[in-house]
């Protein structure tokens, strides 16, 4: 018998962060989860599986029109020709309560029901499948206490979208424990929700197979599915990758550089690495710069220069199938600390530093940030730039002040030498 289990498809996702600069392939990177969908498709009906399992997360939220719908339902139907059942687990995104517009699905689709946990036998093979599907977003119960317990001479599969007992970075939606889904004596847990792939127990089995297809420069290296074999009485699993494209995150060092170009080769390289490591797919990067030396003045004296000449030196080292999703600047002045602790740059940098930590500061610049966005033009303030502007939250300033510190002393210290 062999199966698939995947999850957290988000179809129609938009791809985070991706620059829209000449060049960039906006287009084909909003499309990767319908093709990542397809070729899980594709690998279902080449290895003839008997049934396919989605853990949850199938959409992004609700459809913005009927063509998310249908295209789901066109790849269901390809399954149906194959004759592969498929069976759903609704999660956090796609909710009974959340999606709002509705097509009939062809009939080898079953989704289960978000008012109980319910059980489908498929006798032929021997197999039960016990399932529950959210029916809101915030689902704070542990679903899986209500799972029934093992059917005897059945191989036994829990279908649940869930945080277990915690994962940075997702919610805590129908929390439960390792231990609490061992105890029901199933065979194999298909887990959605976390996007990372992980195996949290063998024999049995409990997996969470991670999304399909990375959509932002946290979801690094390979995404798929788990193709699950059981034979003998044995459960072996086999990762497949069916992403279309890759993130990577190059962190390039400026300390032992002495001059900016030197840089451009650091990113060539990175990206060569990077490269080796995608499989042939094209790449998304983000670059992050840090460190201290002579090169951070050259930097942030003309930032948008040298962030494009570094786009273009990870394009021409992809031919093509590299762009860069973000380039942040995290440098500071190689100086000598009582060089640097003397006179008024020493000072404007010390009340700079201090800033953040002064609620007092915080909450008279709040103030004037206020005042200077509303005498913005409406278009700037609802800009993709201006809307992460927020003078109510501490953190934005403190964020703000360390992109002045960075601006201020690379310009003076580009006119200014120290000995």
């Amino acid at each position: 018998m062999k199966f698939i289990h995947a999850a957290d498809i988000h179809l129609d996702s938009p791809l985070c962060g991706l620059a829209r600069y000449e060049g960039a392939p906006v287009e084909q990177m909003q499309s990767a989860t319908r093709r990542a969908f397809v070729n899980l498709i594709d690998l279902a009906c080449q290895e003839t599986v008997d049934f396919v399992l989605l853990a949850g997360d199938l959409y992004d939220g609700d459809w913005k029109d009927y063509n998310t719908g249908l295209f789901f339902n066109q790849q269901m139907s390809r399954l149906r020709e194959a004759n592969i059942p498929v069976f759903i687990v609704y999660g956090n995104h796609d909710a009974g309560n959340t999606i709002t517009r509705q097509l009939c699905l062809p009939d080898n689709v079953h989704e289960f029901s978000a008012q109980q946990a319910e059980t489908i036998c498929l006798d032929k093979l021997g197999v039960a499948i016990h399932g529950q599907s959210f029916p809101q977003r915030a689902v704070t119960d542990d679903l899986s206490q209500h799972y029934p317990r093992a059917l005897s001479d059945y191989y036994n599969i829990g279908l649940l979208h869930t945080s277990v007992n915690g994962r940075e970075g997702h919610a805590s939606y129908a929390p439960c424990t390792l231990k609490g889904l061992l105890s029901h004596g199933y065979d194999y847990w298909a887990l959605g929700h976390v996007h990372g792939r992980e195996v949290l127990h063998e024999q049995p089995h409990v997996v969470f197979s991670g999304n399909l297809q990375g959509r932002h420069a946290r979801e690094t290296g390979a995404k798929g599915c788990t193709l699950v074999t059981v034979e003998d009485h044995k459960t072996t699993l086999t990762h497949c990758a069916v992403d279309v494209l890759r993130w990577a995150v190059c962190e390039l060092d400026i300390t032992p550089l002495q001059q900016v170009e030197d840089l451009l080769d650091c990113a060539r390289d990175a990206v060569n690495q990077a490269l080796q490591q995608a499989d042939g797919r094209p790449l998304a990067v983000r670059f992050l710069i840090q460190g201290s030396s002579a090169v951070h003045a050259q930097l942030h004296s003309n930032p948008e220069r040298w962030i494009n000449e570094l786009r273009a030196a990870a394009t021409d080292t992809g031919l093509g199938n590299v762009w860069v999703e973000k380039t942040q600047l995290n440098t500071s002045p190689a100086l000598d600390a009582p060089v640097l602790a003397e006179g008024p740059l020493g000072e404007l940098m010390s009340t700079l530093r201090n800033l953040p930590a002064d609620q007092d500061e915080l909450q008279s610049l709040s103030a004037e940030l206020k005042q200077l966005k509303q005498a913005l033009p409406l278009e700037a303030r609802h800009s993709e730039r201006g809307s992460h502007v927020d003078p109510d939250n501490p953190d934005t300033i403190r964020q703000l002040l360390g992109g002045v510190e960075e601006f201020l002393m690379a310009r003076l210290l580009a006119q200014q030498s120290f000995r």
